[in-house]
């Protein structure tokens, strides 16, 4: 119960806070505004894009791994 009520009270403050960020930017930077997720500490944060996997990265997975292992097994 206890982390419930301080996540409620994070997200009042985390309202507050990107509300007071966003009057301060600079209107000129091309950065885009700030949500209260940015200062939520309770959140977890976004979760990591998958690599995608091309020819190119393939060839370099090979050399590390498979001709790596042959390397060691010599």
């Amino acid at each position: 119960m206890a982390t419930a009520r301080a996540r409620e009270a994070w997200g009042h403050t985390s309202a507050v806070l990107s509300m007071l960020a966003n009057a301060n930017r600079d209107p000129k930077k091309k950065s885009s505004p700030f949500v209260p997720a940015d200062f939520d500490p309770t959140r977890p944060p976004k979760a990591a894009t998958k690599p995608t996997i091309t020819a190119d990265n393939f060839d370099v997975l090979k050399i590390i791994f498979v001709d790596g292992q042959r390397e060691q097994q010599r």
